[in-house]
C-alpha cells in the first residue's frame, strides 16, 4: 500500500480560467462605476474590493494576490474622480495580506470568510483613508458607526459573492 502526503497549501490552491480571471474584476468594477449612480444602496459595497480578496484567498500566492489587488485598484483609480494609486495601494496591501492569511486558515468556511472581509475591509478603509488625509491631502472624515455597517454589509454581500465564484475554481 502506497501512502503519500498531500500538504494542506497544495490540496486548496486553485486557479481561474483567464475568461474568469479578467471578466470577473472587470464587471465588478463596472457594477462598481455605475450601479451606485442608479441604485444609491450599492454606495454601500466595494465589489472590487471583495473580488480582490476572493481571488488572493482562492489562489493563495502573495505575490498574485499583490498583483490581483495592484490591477483592480488601479483599474477603479481610473473610473474615479480620485488620484491615480490610492485604491491601487489600498487593494494591493489587501492582496497581499488576503493571500498571506488565505494559506494559513481554512477560507471555505462561510464564518471565517465572512471575518476575514469585516477586517480586510477595515483595512483598505484605513489604508484608503490614511493615504486620502496623509499624501494626498484630502479633507475626509471618519465615521466609525457608517464604516463598521458597511463592513457588515460587505462582509454578508462576500459570503453569498464567494459562494457563487466558488463554481468557477480549478484545482491548480
Amino acid at each position: 500500500m502506497n501512502l503519500s502526503y498531500t500538504s494542506r497549501e497544495q490540496v486548496e490552491v486553485y486557479r481561474f480560467n483567464w475568461p474568469v480571471a479578467v471578466g470577473v474584476p472587470m464587471l465588478a468594477i463596472l457594477m462598481q462605476a455605475f450601479l451606485p449612480v442608479r441604485i444609491p444602496i450599492f454606495r454601500a459595497f466595494d465589489l472590487p474590493l471583495l473580488v480582490t480578496i476572493f481571488f488572493a484567498i482562492s489562489r493563495r500566492s502573495p505575490v498574485s494576490g499583490l498583483l490581483t489587488g495592484a490591477a483592480i485598484g488601479l483599474t477603479q483609480d481610473c473610473l474615479t474622480h480620485n488620484m491615480i494609486g490610492m485604491y491601487g495601494i489600498a487593494q494591493t496591501l489587501v492582496g497581499f495580506a488576503a493571500s498571506s492569511l488565505g494559506v494559513k486558515i481554512d477560507v471555505e468556511n462561510h464564518y471565517s470568510r465572512f471575518l476575514m472581509t469585516f477586517g480586510f475591509y477595515v483595512l483598505h478603509q484605513v489604508v484608503f483613508f490614511s493615504i486620502a488625509r496623509g499624501m494626498a491631502q484630502q479633507t475626509l472624515s471618519w465615521h466609525w458607526g457608517q464604516q463598521a455597517a458597511f463592513g457588515v454589509a460587505n462582509s454578508l454581500m462576500a459570503v453569498v459573492l464567494f459562494a457563487v465564484l466558488d463554481n468557477f475554481k480549478q484545482r491548480a
